[in-house]
């Protein structure tokens, strides 16, 4: 990733010379070289702790580990915290062990002045802070072994190894991976051409057997295996010969030099392939062969030793394959008798075809823990044609279904925490509920809000928090194991609606976005009021979670405007926001000011996110369409597909004696699975499982959960644990919790 980084670095400085673009690169070159992550290179950073250590620089050695945590460690799975912790502790040990072995005691009692309220409450500090006190701390059975050397190498290569390995894994964006792409499409190019070579040996060694044996007695050889059994071949196998000749005659032979020649589009990744079964080919056959496989190669140097004359019915048959030969009559003969043999075999696959299309039409006994109207439902939701043909396997099993009931009114919000275990769900009512789906579902906590609530959103840190938004201007922290609420602060007076919370993965701070009430629109505001009925004037705050203090308000350009939905990226730089005008917004976070904004929708944005690869952004509008975005290119449209009314909103729920219950979106409208293929939503009956297909043509249905008498108003898709849960919120009260496993393809 290093000589990525590196090359990446100086390429980009190349284009920025051509371009004529010297501001930027000054700008550049001074980002470079006050780059806290030195380029990647771990030995760099190993070097910039310990120099901070040698030079008794605590706040420096500070300030750097916690930047490592916010920009690197922060992208790791909870499971590693308690290695970063350990991490953490051995380096503070380092320091202060140097700090003795150089007789320094006065900056050791200084750190244990500073950390003191840190490390006070923890046990493996307990016995440490006696250390600055202690006449010989070397012979001290408690510290002995961090004075040796062997505990200090230790150290620093478990350091060196954690800090690799996670560079390794850590996701990069494409414009590094190219160069490795390159590299490795070099090396497939000069295997190929090694194949070629020995396969043109091979040619050369049975031609010359071939005239040797026309001048001594016949013996008959043992064919190859693909040639041997051509009198067997089925339509698919003759296509597939005759794809892999046409194709064979316009590979490209000449190997590709040079840098430049090597750029490959960024927009897909290109997947070698080699194919299944090997041409047959004279000696004199030009060099745009295909290449062969190792194996066919190998097993053809072995069958060569065998070979001294070729049978005039293996002639005849290179002539099928459209390999040059003499010309006999039995060829006609046989061509006539592949021929027929092809339309047999079409036809006795047509006919099975019908078979099993008229077997699969009796509809399967349900399942015992599914209800029929559910079963029927997710046999429906295959994806394919339904009659006629072969139905596609299905990407997901459902293993089980199971409903929360405990909700009387249509739900507003229902989210999963970052562990998997605990769902928290909102009401229309103000009605709280928190429940865990580990195992048995039962109802943690429970509560009741005086004031209607629009919006809630789990904190990153500290799990068991839960941020609420109110519609009278507070924001509240409420404990869901002490079942109390922490504190309530009000955020804006004249603006009391809180549409939207997002917590940062950090877990410093959070986003709030805070509107006026629909009545409250100013006639004056231009822009309000063209694409949406609903769209007011808001403001997105940011707000600190330890001292609940606010820090800053983002401009929203070009006038203030109603935030409907926010979302953050893995590591919290990156904010994506959607409004009441149509238009999303990306914010810096680092710089904490809007990077690009492009109009997005006709109307309002329901909901955003990003995707999983997090080079592009995906939206449902008030238009009824779901786009996704590219952030690298600001307004660039990548794909665009329209959704039912149903997936989208407004949800209406009909009733007797004309009973009608309108509701605007509120929580998620769609959740991806956890690699970023498929993407759950809503509809009339239940979630809609749909994949997102790589070339952005279309949008395929795959799996209909169903189990709903009422619309589906908002989902969520937890992948927290190895079966998927999915979660579907209906305005009848009901919550579906369906845990999915994903078939290996």
């Amino acid at each position: 990733m290093t000589t990525a980084v590196e090359r990446t670095d100086d390429l980009v400085r190349e284009y920025l010379t051509f371009r004529g673009f010297t501001s930027t690169l000054k700008h550049f070159d001074a980002d470079i070289k006050a780059d806290r992550e030195k380029g990647f290179r771990v030995d760099r950073i190993v070097e910039q702790l310990l120099q901070f250590i040698q030079s008794y620089d605590l706040n420096g050695l500070l300030d750097y580990w916690a930047y490592l945590e916010r920009r690197l460690f922060s992208r790791l799975e909870d499971v590693y915290r308690p290695t970063v912790n350990k991490l953490k502790t051995s380096l503070f040990r380092y320091y202060l062990v140097y700090t003795i072995q150089t007789s320094r005691t006065d900056k050791a009692q200084d750190f244990f002045q500073k950390q003191a309220p840190e490390l006070q409450n923890q046990v493996e500090w307990k016995e440490w802070f006696a250390l600055p006190f202690l006449p010989s701390p070397d012979a001290n059975p408690t510290f002995s072994t961090y004075f040796s050397r062997q505990w200090a190498d230790t150290f620093t290569v478990s350091l060196h190894n954690f800090l690799s390995v996670l560079f390794q894994c850590m996701p990069v964006p494409t414009i590094l991976s190219f160069d490795a792409e390159c590299q490795r499409i070099q090396l497939i190019q000069e295997e190929n051409e090694a194949l070629r070579q020995k396969l043109f040996a091979l040619q050369a060694e049975t031609h010359r057997l071939k005239k040797e044996g026309d001048d001594g007695p016949t013996v008959h050889h043992k064919l190859p295996h693909y040639v041997s059994n051509m009198d067997r071949l089925g339509d698919s196998d003759l296509s597939m010969v005759s794809s892999q000749r046409n194709t064979g005659s316009t590979v490209q032979s000449q190997k590709t030099t040079g840098f430049l020649s090597s750029f490959l589009p960024q927009s897909k990744k290109v997947t070698p392939t080699r194919p299944t079964q090997a041409t047959v080919s004279s000696p004199t056959q030009s060099t745009a062969a295909l290449p062969l496989k190792k194996e066919i190669v190998n097993s053809q140097a072995q069958k060569t030793k065998e070979v001294l004359i070729v049978p005039k019915e293996a002639k005849s048959v290179q002539n099928v394959l459209g390999v040059p030969g003499t010309s006999d009559p039995n060829i006609q003969q046989r061509q006539r008798r592949l021929q027929e043999r092809k339309e047999l075999l079409a036809k006795t696959q047509s006919q099975s075809m019908e078979k099993k299309s008229e077997a699969s039409e009796p509809e399967p006994e349900p399942r015992p823990e599914l209800p029929q109207d559910q079963v029927e439902a997710l046999m429906r939701g295959t994806g394919g044609s339904g009659s006629g043909g072969e139905k596609p396997e299905q990407p997901f099993i459902v293993l089980s279904q199971e409903e929360y009931g405990e909700h009387h009114s249509s739900i507003m919000h229902c989210r999963v925490d970052c562990s998997g275990r605990r769902v928290a769900s909102l009401d229309v009512d103000g009605v709280i509920k928190v429940w865990s789906i580990d195992g048995i579902m039962q109802t943690k906590a429970s509560a009741i809000s005086k004031s209607a609530l629009l919006s809630l959103e789990w904190a990153t840190k500290r799990d068991r928090l839960l941020l609420l938004g109110s519609e009278v201007g507070t924001v509240r922290l409420y404990d869901t194991e002490a079942k109390k609420n922490l504190c309530e602060i009000s955020i804006v007076d004249d603006m009391p609606r809180i549409l939207s919370l997002a917590c940062n993965p950090s877990g410093t701070s959070f986003v709030c976005s805070a509107a006026s009430s629909p009545s409250h629109v100013e006639p004056s505001i231009p822009g309000l009021g063209e694409n949406g009925s609903n769209q007011v004037p808001g403001r997105l705050l940011l707000w600190d979670t330890k001292t609940m203090k606010q820090q800053l308000q983002f401009s929203l350009e070009p006038s203030p405007i109603a935030v409907n939905c926010t979302s953050f990226n893995h590591n919290g730089n990156l904010l994506v926001t959607g409004a009441a005008d149509g238009v999303i917004r990306l914010f810096d976070m680092q710089q904490h000011q809007c990077a690009m904004s492009w109009e997005a929708h006709k109307g309002e944005v329901y909901s955003v996110d990003f995707s999983y690869d997090e080079n592009a952004v995906y939206s449902i509008g008030e238009d009824g369409k779901f786009i996704q975005w590219n952030i690298h290119k600001s307004g660039q449209k990548v794909s665009e597909y329209s959704l039912p009314p149903d997936a989208t909103g407004p949800f209406m729920l009909s009733g007797y004696s004309g009973y009608k219950q309108v509701q605007f979106p509120r929580g998620r409208l769609f959740a991806f699975d956890s690699e970023g293929n498929y993407m759950l939503t809503c509809s009339s009956n239940g979630g809609v499982i749909y994949k997102l297909n790589s070339d952005g043509s279309t949008l395929e249905n795959c799996l209909s959960l169903g189990g709903h008498r009422a619309p589906v108003v908002t989902v969520d898709w937890s992948t927290a644990v190895e079966c998927g849960t999915c979660l579907t919120a209906s305005m009848d009260g009901k919550i579906r919790l369906t845990t999915l496993l994903a078939q290996k393809s």
